[in-house]
């Protein structure tokens, strides 16, 4: 009783973002460990057998060619540093020529770094920390607008679709148009495609490109198909190891039109991968959310008064008589009392918890229905100043298109 006493009142005095914040810090430490145990089961003998395989070639030279092993030490690591510089035993394409040169940008500004090119320089090591600062900002940004069209799109068809099955059910007129006033056609606009189905598209579309991808470098590259999906995945997902990298040698059969396939696939993969990761993150927040609500339950009641009051897209109302000054067109509430109240900390009843709840899914409701049917919503002054309304970044653009995005933030 004493635990549980001493953590409640732990989370007591944390908010919900900063609960969430916390539980995600622990999982991923956890996910790192355990990642960190399976790969080192996997991978450690496969180190092991060859770490004295090569101690045994690295033997008989030293002693077939009368050399010593300070000797051949020496010689090998001037190879690593002009392997740093792009020279290889084998005859692969020059790394600092303009095609080159672009390959090596496209990395960088990706965030891929493959790591096969890199600058020996001074001045280019100090060129590329200001190049890169703004090429993967810009690139960022690029990803997160492509993340947003590509969200549209997939949600204007899967609407049209469920609008289809809806009027071949019946449930819809065949002759229904928006603005008809049609309780059922006003549902509609409201609809929104689930994260998991969005999730699913997403997962199909990467797989073709990669199983297509694939096709095209295990003729190629000479890699198995195995390896070639690794690398796609390596790629698309900007992890970017460098042991396996695409179009690197001297001269291809159709080279140029090869490198052209191959920078359109890196493209197309890159932007599918980075939204499907972007909603599996969205189904990560869930999950969450999730485990915190099961531990808010096990709370005292004077712990989850506490966490109730912080969190965040919640209206407080005063008093339930006084709702009608509730602003559906401005998103927000003129209530001196409500605000007083809450801002007081004032506890309220469940009754009116609930309803205020209902008055915030109004709101929502209304600005995902714009969003869906393209109306344009009205923008503070701040929006049309920086030209986005609810941020930049990708849980901001997924944020009121998505069926779990519109009830959860």
């Amino acid at each position: 009783m004493a635990w549980r006493g001493c953590c409640c009142s732990s989370l007591g005095h944390l908010n919900e973002d900063n609960a969430r914040f916390l539980l995600l810090a622990a999982l991923i430490v956890l996910y790192m460990l355990c990642g960190a145990a399976v790969f080192s089961a996997i991978e450690l003998p496969t180190e092991r057998e060859a770490k004295e395989k090569w101690e045994e070639k690295f033997a008989n030279f030293s002693q077939r060619h009368n050399l010593s092993r300070a000797e051949l030490q020496d010689f090998l690591r001037e190879y690593q540093e002009a392997s740093v510089a792009g020279i290889r035993v084998d005859d692969i394409r020059p790394r600092w020529d303009f095609t080159g040169a672009f390959y090596f940008v496209g990395t960088v500004v990706s965030t891929i770094g493959f790591g096969m090119t890199t600058p020996a320089t001074v001045g280019g090591k100090i060129f590329l920390i200001f190049y890169g600062l703004i090429g993967c900002a810009g690139t960022i940004l690029f990803f997160n607008l492509f993340l947003e069209r590509l969200i549209t799109v997939i949600a204007y068809i899967m609407k049209s679709c469920h609008e289809r099955q809806l009027r071949r059910k019946g449930v819809l007129p065949h002759d229904s148009r928006r603005g008809s006033g049609n309780s059922e056609v006003d549902s509609l606009a409201g609809w929104k495609p689930s994260v998991y189905y969005v999730m699913l598209i997403l997962c199909v579309a990467s797989l073709i490109i990669s199983c297509c991808a694939s096709a095209m470098y295990t003729p190629i590259e000479g890699w198995s198909y195995f390896d070639s999906l690794y690398f796609c995945f390596v790629a698309f997902s900007t992890i970017g190891f460098g042991d396996l990298v695409s179009s690197q040698n001297a001269q291809y059969e159709s080279q140029g039109l090869y490198r052209f396939g191959n920078f359109v696939f890196i493209l197309m993969g890159v932007c599918c991968i980075y939204s499907l990761f972007n909603v599996i993150s969205i189904v990560i927040k869930q999950s969450i959310n999730w485990i915190l609500k099961k531990l808010d339950c096990r709370c005292c009641p004077r712990c989850q008064r506490k966490f109730f009051r912080s969190r965040r897209n919640v209206v407080m109302p005063g008093n339930v008589r006084s709702r009608q000054n509730i602003s559906i067109e401005t998103d927000g509430i003129n209530d001196s009392d409500t605000d007083g109240r809450r801002l007081s900390g004032e506890m309220i009843s469940m009754k009116d918890f609930l309803a205020s709840n209902k008055v915030s899914l109004a709101i929502m409701q209304k600005q995902l229905s714009e969003t869906a049917n393209g109306y344009p919503r009205q923008l503070n002054s701040s929006s049309k100043h920086n030209g986005f309304s609810g941020g930049v970044g990708a849980l901001a653009i997924m944020n009121n298109r998505l069926a779990e995005t519109s009830v959860d933030r």
